[in-house]
């Protein structure tokens, strides 16, 4: 069959088109599909290219981050349906069926496209949003994530019912006879919800916070904050995913308030060897005055106690019955006055070295202060300073940390002791001799 035959043909089919009205339907079809299609790629051309100008603008910046969810391009998407849905009546021979089935098909597309569209919106909205001040003490992020999964169902529930051609409360009554599997299902999300506009509201946790919950094994800063979980970055690096519910029902630490107070505490103690724990001879007086954190703290020590003394009489001639002053308790006073002349001890926090109870490691005395600066590793560097040089003052005062002996010291103990009745077997005989 050559060329001309087919036009021929054609010719006939065509003249004879009333006869055959499903031809001429099909044909109005795939021209109003056709002419939407284009009609959709010249709007997505136009809208980009507008879209695009505005956001060179410095006040419409924001445009930019609608561009990037495509947010443009999926409105233009709408244009293919909308015109689908309003030109089915021009298609001839279209039965009302087919109409009515056309309609609702493309009324369902454009409900699927405009629920595209509302979602990329609400995350270029979050971007927006996370640029502000109120982004870190007030995060949306759960709010987002939760509109999105509603908008979603409800638009599923629509776009159903219009394809099926019913209404929406028919599904939405059916919906309520299974709100106990509903719940079951999403009881994580219901619980995340609430915990998430507990936080909020409460103000218990901000990203970039300092967490730690050891049941879960996070001790970091939290770097993200949605509806199901929070992301805690370890200071390992690791990250753990805290579902956002036990962090309601569990308790954990925030460090946000050291943070924002400008200070650090410093809790440590030093263990004193009980037996090196005795009163200050004259001697040692006469030197601790020339300490100069010491000078006024002595003289006013001493006259407090040389009143006292005279005012019990004779009976204060006995050792016992007088006060003396000790080296623990002078190198307690001495380790307070080198705190508060320390640059970077803050002085209006609480500041004081005391003596807690004895064990059997020896006396603990605790230094309690705070740091001027939060920052981990200049409040380590400063922590260290301060016990290195208390550690190798205390000698000056007659003390000596308590360490538990190790096996060295009990093989040294044990040669010393076998050979001290050697030495001195050698010294008689030789005196002897």
């Amino acid at each position: 069959m050559d060329t001309q035959q087919l036009w021929a043909r054609f010719q006939a089919l065509w003249a004879n088109l009333d006869q055959h009205p499903w031809v001429s339907a099909f044909l109005g079809l795939i021209v109003l599909v056709s002419i939407a299609l284009i009609a959709g790629y010249i709007a997505r051309i136009i809208i980009l290219r507008v879209s695009k100008i505005l956001g060179r603008q410095p006040a419409l910046h924001w445009v930019n981050n609608l561009r990037e969810h495509k947010v443009f391009h999926r409105l233009a998407q709408l244009t293919p349906s909308l015109m689908v849905q309003f030109g089915r009546n021009l298609v001839p021979d279209l039965s009302d069926n087919g109409r009515h089935f056309l309609g609702n098909l493309a009324l369902a597309v454009t409900i699927f496209v405009l629920t595209r569209v509302t979602s990329a919106l609400l995350d270029a909205l979050l971007d927006i949003y996370s640029r502000t001040n109120y982004a870190k003490t007030r995060p949306i992020k759960g709010y987002i994530q939760l509109s999105q999964m509603l908008l979603y169902v409800f638009s599923a529930i629509i776009i159903v019912a219009t394809l099926i051609d019913r209404s929406p409360m028919l599904l939405l009554s059916g919906l309520g006879a299974m709100s106990a599997v509903i719940l079951l299902v999403y009881k994580d999300t219901l619980l995340s919800f609430v915990a998430s506009v507990q936080l909020t509201s409460n103000d218990l946790l901000r990203v970039g916070d300092w967490i730690e919950m050891p049941q879960v094994g996070a001790d970091g800063d939290v770097i993200d904050i949605t509806l199901h979980t929070v992301k805690v970055q370890n200071f390992d690096k690791t990250i753990v995913s805290i579902p956002t519910w036990r962090l309601m029902s569990e308790s954990f630490k925030n460090w946000r308030g050291m943070q924002q107070s400008g200070g650090r505490r410093i809790k440590r103690s030093l263990f004193i060897d009980a037996n090196d724990v005795s009163f200050l001879t004259d001697e040692q007086e006469q030197r601790l005055e020339q300490v100069r954190l010491l000078s006024d703290y002595l003289a006013r020590k001493k006259a407090e106690l040389k009143s006292w003394n005279e005012a019990q009489g004779n009976v204060a001639a006995l050792s016992a019955n007088r006060r003396r002053m000790t080296n623990i308790g002078t190198f307690r006073a001495y380790a307070l006055a080198y705190l508060k002349s320390h640059a970077e001890i803050q002085p209006n926090m609480t500041c004081m070295v005391r003596q807690l109870q004895t064990t059997a490691q020896g006396v603990p005395l605790e230094v309690y202060c705070f740091t001027r600066t939060t920052v981990w590793g200049e409040y380590e560097q400063i922590q260290g300073d301060i016990f290195d040089y208390l550690l190798a003052v205390m000698p000056e005062f007659g003390l000596s940390v308590y360490q538990q002996p190790s096996g060295n010291d009990l093989r040294n103990g044990l040669l010393n002791k076998i050979k001290a009745p050697l030495v001195v077997s050698a010294e008689t005989a030789e005196a002897e001799a």
